[in-house]
């Protein structure tokens, strides 16, 4: 079991890591940026740990600054919520360098799933039901056309390895 985490997130998704680890015994890090010196989360965790200004692609999915907070607090393990750092194979990965605890997926994991052809063919590989579509690159606009066409409408078209969250 751990002695420490650092909850590499902010709101309501470490405030609930904190009170389950509260629960369990565990002492706990949290990171802020300047915009949540205040925050629930900060007041609640045992530890503190500033990384940086407001946005948070300069501070919650820096890498760096929060790998130099495990270091500075001595975190066992890291927490990462969701979103920000969470599905980030190179965040995995210099955890796993570092030796400190990833609490979520392994790398390859997360990795497999940052991709969506992969993932999706993963999960036919796995009997999962999965929506019916293309499951290559598309090229350009014409080719989109067409296969929207043999596919039928309505389709969704989705970036296969990120984007921003947006269809």
């Amino acid at each position: 079991m751990f002695k420490k985490i650092l909850i590499a997130n902010r709101g309501e998704i470490a405030c609930r890591v904190i009170k389950t680890a509260r629960k369990m015994g565990i002492a706990t890090v949290a990171v802020y940026s300047d915009a949540d010196k205040n925050a629930l989360h900060v007041e609640m965790a045992d530890e503190a740990i500033h990384i940086g200004p407001a946005p948070a692609n300069q501070s919650y999915i820096v890498i760096d600054r929060i790998m130099a907070a495990i270091r500075e607090s001595g975190a066992e393990a890291v927490h990462p919520g969701y979103g920000f750092l969470s599905e980030n194979p190179k965040f995995a990965e210099a955890l796993e360098q570092a030796g400190v605890a990833f609490i979520g997926p392994p790398r390859g994991a997360i990795e497999a799933m940052g991709d969506k052809i992969t993932s999706k063919k993963l999960a036919q590989e796995a009997g999962v039901n999965t929506v019916p579509g293309y499951m290559g690159l598309i090229e350009d606009a014409e080719e989109a056309v067409r296969i929207s066409s043999e596919i039928g409408y309505p389709v969704m078209i989705k970036a296969s390895a990120g984007g921003g969250g947006k269809g």
